[in-house]
């Protein structure tokens, strides 16, 4: 039985190292086209790393003719199918820079632009380049206000902010966790400023009746006043907003002692 395996991965063995032979002949090889060729075959066989490294050596050969429009396509297409999106968009932004009345300009536009938002990551880090994201689909939709893929970018947009949301949601929540209640009350007004149809905005609201009362709590009496009303004000916000809130009852305890404290 052993005898059996050792065979065919003899053969296995041999038909690599002259496969990788091969390979490395042809990029020594001095013949351009089937240098070309060959990468097209690559990128069919989706063996994208082989395929760009021939396109890689093909380009300055094929710069300015349809050859090299070609190349510089299928290297924007290789870095995205190897997930390496930052370099992708700046191949598809180039594409799309340098061959301006190409059919493939406006996809490789906004590809420059997808790559971005493939790029942002999970909302608990930096978000430069979810903003980013944003920046360069929005400036496709207005490049191209009457393409097909408008729709799909307005839809990446939505969901590039729902992320910025969640982050600023949930920073202003450790603040308040963190008994830091003046952080938390800035942080959740300028969420409902920075996104005033969030879905969020009744749990934003409620936290805000609790985050000022502990505030007016814990502050000395001169300021004591302003703060409970705060508190108040939030209560009557969510109440006329979100009046089939369950919040509304668990929150009355907290709105009745901010009320006496304010007429003692």
């Amino acid at each position: 039985m052993i005898k059996r395996l050792l065979i065919p991965l003899g053969f296995l063995l041999i038909f690599s190292f002259s496969s990788c032979s091969k390979y490395q002949k042809l990029l020594k090889s001095t013949d351009n086209d089937v240098k070309y060729e060959t990468a097209l075959d690559y990128f069919e066989k989706k063996d994208y790393t082989r395929s760009l490294e021939l396109f890689d050596l093909l380009q300055a050969a094929y710069r300015g003719t349809g050859k090299g429009e070609e190349i510089s396509y299928r290297m924007a297409y290789c870095y995205y199918h190897l997930k390496d999106y930052s370099v992708a968009s700046f191949y598809f932004k180039k594409h799309a820079q340098t061959y301006p009345t190409s059919a493939r300009a406006e996809e490789c536009s906004f590809m420059n632009a997808y790559c971005y938002y493939m790029d942002s990551p999970r909302p608990s880090l930096d978000q430069s380049n979810t903003i980013l994201a944003i920046k360069e689909l929005q400036a496709f939709a207005d490049q191209y206000p009457k393409s097909s893929r408008v729709a799909e970018s307005n839809k990446l947009i939505d969901d590039l902010r729902e992320k910025l949301e969640l982050k600023d949601f949930n920073i202003a929540l450790l603040y308040f966790k963190m008994e830091d209640y003046q952080a938390a009350i800035t942080s959740f007004q300028n969420l409902l400023k920075r996104y005033p149809d969030t879905d969020r905005g009744e749990e934003v609201l409620q936290n805000m009746v609790r985050a000022n009362y502990e505030y007016a709590e814990k502050s000395i009496p001169e300021k004591q006043r302003e703060r409970y009303e705060a508190a108040i004000e939030s209560y009557n916000n969510l109440r006329f907003q979100y009046p089939e809130s369950t919040y509304i009852g668990l929150l009355e305890p907290i709105h009745e002692k901010a009320r006496k404290k304010i007429v003692k």
